[in-house]
């Protein structure tokens, strides 16, 4: 076991937040705690590089994380301007609501044994150190780009056709009960009504009901198919899917309306909570992606596959604002990044009402 894998202190984490809270780029002063000097010279070490002053490991926040805090640690190499790189992820307060830790942390061993995503360096009590991917992350933009959008869509069925361990057993409509069990306890009665919580068990047991008829695909689903978790080595064009803490099976159709939720938001503005709706994928755009995604394989993609698929991905655009808007009202109890958790939810559940009629109407899977 490489020496960097060991459980790192906590003091890591709260090194590491600090340098977020005092400024938006700086170094590792001098006054670190021993054993995270430690440590990160051993990671040095293991690389080649000798690290005698703490201020060689330099410090940079990266941007659009809305339920943990990254970071890029970086050091210079023996080998002149080069420079070794690790991210370093600091897990938000309160996603234990959300998803076992544990759990998503065996998915990212097995993500890596399957040769997808990062590898994981070492975990701390509240984070992990992981291999730095050196892509580039996609930008809102990016997804509305063809070429990126078909890479994308041929990635996602090679991760849907994963072999995960454990059941492979639909999870969304359990995780969408304990979510709405968790907000209920967080929130009076009179923010309860104001968010139409008492209705949402009715509502999601209507879903469960009519999304669940026929037959239907059940794959790995990424879950939180937003641009920040895509990856996209210039070189190569290989994308790689990151960030696993949702992932879970769950139909297939379910998945593929998220990411296309995900195009009305752009986490990288000045209001990254707001939604543009205006920005949500047409039904040629969406026919497009899903033809790519079934056709990825080498298949070849028949308009009646095409034509399920969209209209299932359509019926499952309702629980995907269920679950996200479930996440934002939590989220804004427990979590202390900034970001308008609350606004978010609101949007999401606006677009619920205003969709669910539409998305059912004569329509089957």
């Amino acid at each position: 076991m490489p020496i960097w894998s060991r459980l790192v202190n906590l003091e890591i984490c709260q090194l590491v937040h600090k340098q977020m809270t005092i400024k938006k780029h700086g170094f590792i002063p001098s006054a670190a705690p021993e054993e995270l000097k430690a440590v990160l010279k051993a990671v040095a070490s293991e690389w080649g590089d000798e690290i005698k002053d703490m201020e060689e490991f330099d410090v940079v926040p990266l941007k659009g994380a809305m339920t943990n805090e990254v970071y890029q640690i970086n050091w210079p190499t023996t080998h002149g301007d080069l420079h070794q790189k690790v991210l370093v992820r600091v897990y938000g307060e309160g996603v234990e609501v959300f998803f076992n830790r544990d759990d998503e942390i065996r998915t990212f061993e097995c993500m890596s044994k399957h040769g997808q995503g990062p590898k994981l360096l070492g975990r701390f009590p509240d984070g992990r150190i992981e291999e730095f991917i050196h892509a580039r992350t996609l930008s809102a933009a990016d997804l509305r780009d063809p070429e990126i959008s078909s890479l994308v869509a041929a990635k996602l069925r090679e991760f849907h056709n994963l072999d995960m361990p454990g059941p492979k057993d639909v999870l969304l409509w359990k995780r969408l009960r304990t979510w709405l069990g968790q907000a209920k306890k967080l929130y009076s009665p009179e923010a309860a009504k104001e968010f139409g919580l008492d209705a949402l068990g009715d509502e999601i047991s209507t879903l469960e009901k009519e999304l669940s008829q026929g037959n239907q695909e059940i794959g790995f689903c990424h879950n939180d198919l937003q641009y920040g978790n895509i990856m996209m080595d210039e070189e190569t064009r290989a994308i790689t899917l990151i960030d696993y803490e949702y992932a879970s099976y769950n139909p297939v159709a379910y998945d593929l309306a998220n990411h296309f939720c995900e195009m009305a938001a752009n986490y990288h503005s000045d209001t990254p909570h707001i939604l543009d709706y205006t920005l949500y994928p047409d039904t040629e755009e969406r026919r497009k992606f899903i033809r790519a995604y079934i056709a990825s394989p080498g298949n070849e993609s028949s308009d009646a596959e095409v034509e399920q698929l969209l209209a299932a991905a359509k019926k499952y655009t309702l629980a995907n604002h269920l679950f996200w808007g479930l996440w934002g009202i939590i989220s804004g109890r427990v979590n202390k990044i900034e970001f308008d958790y609350l606004e978010y939810a609101r949007q999401r559940f606006k677009q619920y009402w205003l969709q669910k009629a539409l998305a059912l109407e004569s329509l089957s899977l």
